[in-house]
């Protein structure tokens, strides 16, 4: 029993030892790898900052819009030009502009606040093409580095005639990373870039109800402008 056990645990030493980290197991992927970890910090770098950019433009504070409407109500134009700009956002840029334009037909404002409305929102989306690109170019990326290990596996069997399976799944499992990276990277583009645009959707819906609030409030008979 005892010489069992010393043989189990010397079997099993060198088969622990054969395990890699993360790193080593990327390292293997070959010279591909570079440019995909150019891309995952193109997608990481696009996602955060145009989070943080949808974030803080995107805002619409409730209170903000009904003291515009409230300065609208009382005639007190300037008062409400002020507050929007004071909001530092892409709303208060819109509103700031309708505001502007009161005096003119209601059509006319409608106009300006959609093409306000679709030049922010166009500001927002800013580099978000980009992570569609990303989404499609890494995982192809990824296959041609599988693609051009597994011909170069082959052509040195074919140079030295050793065709064994070792050689063979040792050369595979290197390059499959090359696969599996490029996978994980367009998955997380792809995500980011339907996520963000759901952000950026919510942000227009929000902008669209408040537009119409203040539509109707212009509508409406004021104290005097």
């Amino acid at each position: 029993m005892l010489l069992q056990a010393l043989s189990d645990s010397t079997l099993a030493a060198p088969i622990a030892d054969q395990g890699l980290s993360v790193i080593d197991l990327l390292g293997k992927g070959g010279i591909v790898m570079f440019p995909l970890g150019l891309l995952f910090i193109a997608t990481l770098f696009i996602i955060i900052e145009r989070y943080m950019g949808i974030g803080s433009n995107g805002k619409i504070d409730p209170q903000f819009v009904d003291n515009v409407k409230d300065f609208i109500q009382q005639g007190n134009l300037k008062s409400a030009e002020s507050s929007c700009r004071n909001q530092h956002n892409a709303a208060g840029r819109i509103f700031e502009r309708a505001i502007g334009r009161i005096g003119y037909p209601i059509k006319d404002i409608e106009t300006s606040i959609e093409n306000a409305s679709q030049i922010e929102i166009q500001r927002m989306e800013g580099n978000l093409g980009y992570l569609g690109v990303i989404a499609g170019i890494a995982p192809m990326l990824g296959f041609v580095g599988t693609i051009s290990g597994i011909i170069r596996i082959f052509f040195d069997i074919s140079i030295s005639n050793d065709f064994n399976i070792s050689t063979i799944a040792g050369g595979m499992y290197e390059k499959m990373i090359t696969s599996g990276s490029g996978l994980i990277i367009g998955l997380i583009a792809y995500a980011g870039y339907h996520l963000l645009n759901m952000k950026i959707d919510r942000f227009a819906l929000r902008l669209q109800m408040a537009a119409s609030d203040f539509i109707d409030v212009l509508q409406k008979p004021v104290a005097s402008r």
